[in-house]
């Protein structure tokens, strides 16, 4: 059997729900006033539901939801007059019109002087009808403009989202060969010093593109691996620095329940290392992370050295490291990137609630 939309359910337990009141309430005023259910009353009722969905199924979405204003309005009043012709001149009268009492029998008000002639009170005939129908257009119409609306906002949500997806694949596409590039530099640094550490840099890049390649890929790591890649990618970079006992990582708290996004951390560690060496080679990062429940609280200080920045091609991971902040933790991180005559400093507060 295939499942209902949503929409249609919420729709039809609506309607349901609403015909529920109407019929109980207009049955008891019959039956209050009348002392039964008269059966030509139904047929009064059923006018009144065909007018109902002829509103609703077909004058609301092709002309009001089409913008045709003055041919829904016309429809409106031929559909009106219609109802009640066929209610007053074809179908019986209902009961509740014959026990309801004629205004020229009503007693007058309380002082109202009677000596003299008494006003004629007519009767309009088809009050009744007019404002029966009127008021099943009106709800008809309300129920189908809320739920036209309430579609628009979750069409525009999931555009919205399908937006959203389709930039943060197009910055992730751009980390992963930003970061490969800046790694392969690290190991052919290695390499033309003839290092003897530069099989194990090979074997350290292997580790992180392997995390790349099965892990990257999912919307959510556990934090325990982001924070081991991240070791990782300082094990590479103290191997191609001859200075290294500055580049220092500090990891407290519990970090095995958390969930991350991925690839997050790696770009401010990376600009850390691009620019953090001196004119002498004096090399200085370092790197506080503490966790606290659901909090990550991230510092990184790299010293600032003489380093020239390519306008085209520099901050490409800073960039979009700010941006996917923006799209997967909104309201939910505070960055702060700091300068000064020496250091370079990026502080972030992170809620890792999901």
């Amino acid at each position: 059997m295939t499942k209902l939309k949503p929409n249609f359910k919420k729709e039809a337990l609506i309607q349901v729900v609403i015909w529920a009141i109407f019929f109980s309430i207009f049955f008891l005023q019959i039956y209050l006033n009348t002392g039964k259910l008269p059966i030509p009353f139904l047929g009064f009722l059923m006018v009144g539901i065909i007018t109902f969905y002829i509103n609703y199924l077909i004058l609301v979405p092709q002309f009001l939801l089409k913008k045709k204003q003055v041919l829904y309005f016309l429809s409106i009043i031929v559909l009106i007059v219609l109802a009640v012709v066929f209610t007053e001149f074809i179908l019986p009268k209902p009961a509740l019109m014959e026990h309801m009492p004629k205004p020229e029998n009503l007693p007058p008000p309380d002082g109202f002087d009677t000596s003299g002639p008494k006003p004629k009170i007519r009767e309009f005939r088809f009050g009744f009808p007019l404002f029966f129908n009127l008021i099943l257009i009106v709800i008809g119409t309300a129920i189908k403009m809320y739920l036209e609306w309430e579609k628009n906002i979750k069409l525009q949500q999931e555009i919205e989202s399908q937006k959203s997806n389709a930039e943060l694949h197009f910055l992730k596409n751009q980390l992963s060969p930003h970061f490969l590039f800046n790694s392969l530099n690290s190991i052919y640094s290695l390499t033309s010093k003839k290092s003897n550490d530069a099989p194990e840099a090979v074997i350290t890049l292997s580790e992180l593109m392997r995390y790349m390649l099965y892990q990257a890929d999912n919307e959510f790591v556990l934090l325990r691996d982001e924070l081991e890649y991240v070791q990782n990618y300082l094990k590479l970079q103290r191997l191609r620095i001859a200075n290294n006992k500055d580049v220092i990582i500090n990891i407290r708290g519990d970090v095995d329940r958390q969930k991350i996004r991925p690839l997050l951390l790696i770009p401010f560690i990376e600009n850390a290392f691009k620019y953090g060496t001196d004119f002498k080679g004096n090399t200085l990062v370092h790197i506080e992370i503490q966790v606290k429940g659901d909090v990550l609280d991230f510092k990184c200080i790299n010293l600032i050295g003489n380093r020239k920045q390519d306008p085209k091609n520099s901050g490409i991971g800073l960039q979009n490291t700010k941006e996917r902040l923006q799209l997967l933790y909104p309201n939910k991180h505070t960055l702060l990137i700091d300068e000064d005559s020496s250091q370079f400093i990026v502080t972030l507060n992170l809620n890792l609630t999901v």
